[in-house]
């Protein structure tokens, strides 16, 4: 069973991605969703934001993107896409991904929608 995406922050659309990266985006989060576990280069832990979190690495002619995602036992989580611009991801981003993370895994342990 294919779990689904849940987006809680981005998107993946052409512009501003290429229509090359935003396919390949498609297909690296399809093989997440059919529960293939992923690695370098495709794919990094982030320990830091929570269990499960991991960045989704692209590249995209001159820029890079950065889609931050967890894996939850029903569904894989957007926290957040941005375009890469320095070596080490923004404080900002770090902290709107964990406020996010959390929250919805209080919504799902709370039984919200």
């Amino acid at each position: 069973m294919e779990k689904p995406l849940v987006w809680l922050h981005g998107e993946v659309k052409s512009p501003p991605f290429s229509k090359q990266a935003r396919l390949e985006a498609g297909f690296l989060l399809r093989r997440l969703q059919r529960g293939e576990v992923l690695g370098m280069p495709e794919s990094r832990p982030m320990p830091g934001i929570g269990r499960g979190c991991h960045e989704l690495r692209l590249n995209d002619q001159r820029r890079a993107w950065r889609l931050v995602y967890a894996v939850e036992a029903d569904a894989i989580v957007i926290l957040e896409v941005f375009e890469k611009k320095t070596q080490k991801m923004p404080k900002h981003a770090i902290d709107s991904c964990k406020d996010r993370l959390a929250r919805f895994r209080r919504a799902i342990r709370d039984g919200e929608d």
